[in-house]
């Protein structure tokens, strides 16, 4: 991860009339990492959004774009960005490569090679010279990417990209997605209220409500979770007896079930609280342990409001 970040909010805050909509908003993200940008319903996140791509300005606090003040010099800052927001908008009656032409040149420095590179990129070296019309959703969508990425942005912002899209085709823009930010090193922002994928998509997420950054998450692999806290479920017998031996702060937090309990530990933490139980003649017919799910912190953290 690059030290310097792609985009700094620092003390961001937004008012209309006596409504305040953004409340001292501050994070970075940085190069080569896709992030989930997420929220209820009214959190703000349409309208931290805007104000990243210079469409409204901040009541308060400052945007830096590769350390470029968006407000100070937007032309500077802005041509870091790229943006696809739902179903990009594409010529239907044009090839897919006339389309990414007729916007490279609305672009200065877009060669023929660097569009040739992007089609590549986003696989569809095959299909390019075929009308769009002739497109799937999934590939109108890859071709969105393509035309995103022509000026080489270091900040790529995704609002709800894989609307409409089937279960193989929201896996294969994933797939896309993933390698875009690995092979072209640039930030991606993701906005989308399937949380299932973007814990799929994303390395970690931001959460709003109220105008106000309440959660991180940084989404590990499934090995390098297992030094983090998880909900491990026990199903026992006489349950109990069980609970009354279990030791602080297991005996206050645990959560009971028809046929056991449900605490949160350490993974090394489960082998000393298994032995324990056996060694009080307790039988143990499972203990079954999993790390908490996006969508569980999610409602969590926000008090189980729906996400936008």
């Amino acid at each position: 991860m690059s030290k310097q970040p792609v985009v700094q909010l620092e003390g961001i805050s937004k008012s209309i009339g006596n409504k305040t909509i953004i409340d001292q908003l501050s994070f970075e993200l940085y190069s080569g990492e896709v992030v989930g940008f997420l929220g209820p319903n009214g959190a703000g996140k349409t309208t931290t959004i805007r104000m990243i791509v210079g469409l409204m300005a901040p009541t308060s606090g400052r945007i830096l774009i590769q350390g470029v003040d968006i407000e100070q010099d937007f032309e500077s800052a802005i041509q870091h960005i790229g943006a696809i927001v739902e179903n990009p908008e594409l010529y239907k009656y044009m090839s897919g490569y006339k389309n990414l032409v007729h916007y490279a040149r609305m672009v200065e420095g877009v060669t023929e090679e660097r569009i040739n590179e992007v089609v590549e990129l986003v696989g569809l070296t095959n299909r390019i010279e075929q009308k769009v019309k002739t497109y799937s959703l999934g590939m109108r969508q890859r071709l969105g990417l393509a035309q995103a990425l022509l000026h080489q942005p270091r900040l790529l912002i995704l609002d709800e990209p894989t609307n409409g899209l089937d279960p193989a085709g929201i896996r294969e823009f994933r797939d896309y997605l993933r390698h875009v930010a690995e092979k072209e090193d640039v930030c991606v922002l993701v906005s989308s209220h399937l949380l299932s994928e973007i814990e799929l998509m994303c390395d970690r997420t931001l959460i709003i409500q109220s105008g106000k950054l309440i959660g991180q998450k940084q989404i590990q692999l499934e090995e390098e979770s297992k030094t983090e806290q998880q909900l491990v479920q026990f199903e026992v017998s006489p349950v109990e007896k069980a609970i009354g031996l279990l030791p602080s702060p297991y005996n206050t937090n645990h959560q009971p079930t028809t046929d056991g309990f449900v605490i949160e530990m350490e993974r090394d933490a489960i082998p000393k609280l298994v032995q324990k139980l056996v060694e009080k003649e307790i039988e143990i017919f499972g203990v079954e342990t999993r790390v908490k799910s996006l969508e569980e912190e999610f409602l969590e953290i926000t008090g189980g409001r729906s996400v936008d």
